[in-house]
């Protein structure tokens, strides 16, 4: 258990998606926590579970999927380097100029801690945001993930600093 918090509730797993609104569009969707604000209520987020699409295979073309998991907007995916991610996640389709055959990556953030950490992150405030990109793709592509972790309650002034912390990274 982590200092200066109490857990309210046993541990959830919420499911979330997006899908881009057009082919390579940048798409962003915020998933309500409904945390109570008054009552000082974070989440504390045990691991995060991203599932981009495949890409689409284009001869001749490298396609991706890219993904991530924020804890504020973001106006491009992202990727773990950014304090506010938690997760990141791409397939990528990799071909070269006039080859009808390309080679298929996936690559990953940390989606699980090692046993050692007692969490990854704490939400403090109301939403999480899913972003996705394709690039090269035919078809709009899209992100399936699960959030896990458990509501708890701050003492007063780590809640503040939390929410301070959050919002001024943004």
């Amino acid at each position: 258990m982590v200092r200066g918090l109490k857990q309210t509730s046993s541990v959830v797993a919420i499911g979330f998606n997006t899908t881009e609104t057009a082919a390579n569009t940048f798409t962003q969707t915020a998933v309500d926590l409904n945390l109570s604000p008054l009552d000082r209520e974070v989440f504390v987020v045990l691991s995060v579970n991203l599932d981009p699409l495949l890409p689409d295979a284009v001869p001749g073309v490298t396609t991706q999927v890219l993904s991530s998991l924020t804890t504020t907007s973001q106006t491009d995916t992202q990727n773990i380097s950014n304090s506010n991610c938690l997760a990141a996640a791409a397939n990528v389709i990799r071909q070269s100029a006039g080859s009808v055959e390309g080679v298929g990556f996936s690559t990953l953030g940390i989606e699980t801690p090692p046993a050692t950490l007692e969490f990854i992150g704490i939400i403090a405030t109301n939403d999480f945001f899913v972003q996705c990109k394709g690039v090269g793709n035919t078809n709009a592509r899209g992100i399936n993930g699960k959030l896990y972790g458990y509501r708890a309650v701050a003492d007063a002034s780590i809640f503040a600093a939390l929410v301070q912390s959050e919002v001024l990274s943004a």
